[in-house]
């Protein structure tokens, strides 16, 4: 499998890390959005959202910890979580990711 994600969480390629659990990793986004975006990346391979079982589901919940954790880290700053499944929808590296997205308002 040539995957970008699975090579950055094994070390094959230099990411800048923010934070590490056992299950995820958190980098800077190399085309950021925001002032501050990053990826919660699962060290996991699941390529999307439906590609989760059963047992994957406790990631959602460590995936919003390790956010909380993050907007604590910046001074409780307010943040968005976004995660794209499929191509229509955005995704591009197709290794399940969510975008920690701060530091500015959002236009809606």
């Amino acid at each position: 499998m040539d995957c970008v994600f699975c090579n950055i969480i094994s070390g094959k390629i230099p990411a800048q890390k923010i934070a590490e659990t056992e299950d995820l990793i958190v980098i800077k986004d190399i085309a950021p959005k925001m002032p501050i975006h990053y990826l919660i990346i699962p060290k996991k391979h699941v390529k999307d959202m439906r590609g989760f079982d059963d047992s994957d589901m406790i990631l959602g919940a460590k995936i919003c910890a390790i956010a909380r954790q993050l907007s604590r880290q910046l001074n409780n700053t307010d943040f968005r979580l976004v995660i794209s499944n499929g191509h229509d929808a955005g995704q591009r590296v197709f290794h399940m990711h969510v975008h920690f997205l701060a530091g500015a308002v959002i236009a809606e």
